[in-house]
């Protein structure tokens, strides 16, 4: 176990330029950051900000590893843990305008091995969480440690499982159903799943420390993750193998990175106008009950503007995404510790970028 002064540990930095903030903005979000690193003993994170001009500020605080005493940088890579899943239906709509992929057809028609259900399934309504598809089981399945050689091989986690009701009836949110929407994107894309984000996401976007996280690959700059106990004790994450759910929460990146996602999607570099405007949308349930989800984007407003965002949790992370399109503002923050409460730290950050 280790106990550490984590108000020493923020004062560790290595920053990336200071391009579009202020000095006083900089020293205001640092202050902000110090304050919730050591109310919630964070041992390190890393923040990237797009301001309105197109400039980009990244940093990084406390401790990448605290075994090794390695600081944490701009371009420390995390789990993404579920911003994996805007990622993967961007993919998805990539192939809708290719004419590949038709998100309303049943996925057997793109995934011939799925067991057929009593009702037809979506791509639509998987990438909106409204397919039926379960949610992870309590307990072992947050942290499998089998290794899953393909997307095909992981389907045997969920499978045979019957649905959890009609699709279109019930939002409900399920990362095995990310996992269904990849495998759509193998198919239509007509190569595997990393390959085809390698080539149409990341570089496009260029997202050059982006990757899928196998647990036997080195990833320079990798954090390592932390669990904290109910006394605030710092302990070592689970040990957990994503591979799993790769479309779904299963790729390494760096706050940076999340960035030049967002600001790619927005310039138009990875998708259409429309099709941009199609993921932004609020999907409804049958009975036309709003779900509050788009196509692998959460869609709400702040400080009456359109916001729209993804959060992640997962062995050894907590990472943020929200991305204020009219204004061209992006905010990423990923943290190496598991439940960290980041809406008031991201919301004050924002109210200070806005002013």
């Amino acid at each position: 176990m280790i106990r550490l002064s984590f108000a020493a540990l923020c004062l560790l930095s290595a920053s990336w330029g200071q391009n579009g903030l202020t000095p006083a903005q900089i020293r205001e979000i640092e202050a902000l950051i110090s304050m919730e690193m050591s109310a919630q003993r964070i041992p390190g994170m890393s923040i990237a900000i797009a301001t309105r001009d197109g400039s980009v500020w990244s940093n990084g605080y406390g401790m990448s590893d605290l075994e090794n005493f390695v600081p944490a940088k701009a371009f420390t890579a995390y789990r993404t843990a579920s911003i994996a899943k805007p990622i993967t239906a961007t993919a998805a709509m990539q192939l809708v305008e290719s004419g590949a992929l038709n998100l309303d057809a049943p996925i057997e028609t793109y995934v011939p091995s799925f067991p057929k259900k009593q009702w037809p399934i979506t791509t639509r309504q998987l990438l909106g969480h409204l397919a039926g598809i379960r949610g992870y089981k309590d307990g072992p399945e947050t942290y499998l440690s089998r290794h899953y050689w393909s997307l095909s091989e992981a389907l045997d986690v969920f499978a045979q499982d019957p649905l959890l009701h009609e699709p279109g009836s019930k939002y409900a949110y399920s990362t095995f159903g990310y996992v269904l929407a990849g495998l759509a994107v193998e198919a239509a894309g007509k190569q595997r799943f990393a390959a085809y984000l390698q080539t149409h996401i990341f570089a496009p976007a260029g997202m050059r420390s982006t990757t899928v996280d196998d647990v036997y690959t080195v990833i320079p700059n990798r954090s390592r993750g932390y669990q904290k106990t109910i006394d605030g004790t710092v302990l070592n994450a689970a040990l957990a193998d994503t591979s799993h759910k790769i479309p779904g929460g299963g790729l390494v990146s760096t706050a940076p990175d999340i960035v030049a996602f967002a600001l790619a999607i927005g310039n138009g570099k990875l998708v259409r106008e429309d099709s941009r405007e199609m993921m932004f949308r609020r999907l409804t349930t049958n009975d036309g009950i709003s779900t509050g989800y788009g196509l692998g984007w959460g869609i709400s407003e702040f400080a009456g503007r359109r916001q729209v965002s993804h959060t992640g949790g997962q062995a050894g992370v907590s990472t943020v995404l929200r991305y204020l399109p009219k204004d061209h503002v992006v905010l990423a923050m990923m943290f190496n510790l598991e439940g960290v409460k980041f809406e008031r730290l991201g919301d004050r950050i924002l109210d200070l970028i806005l002013q």
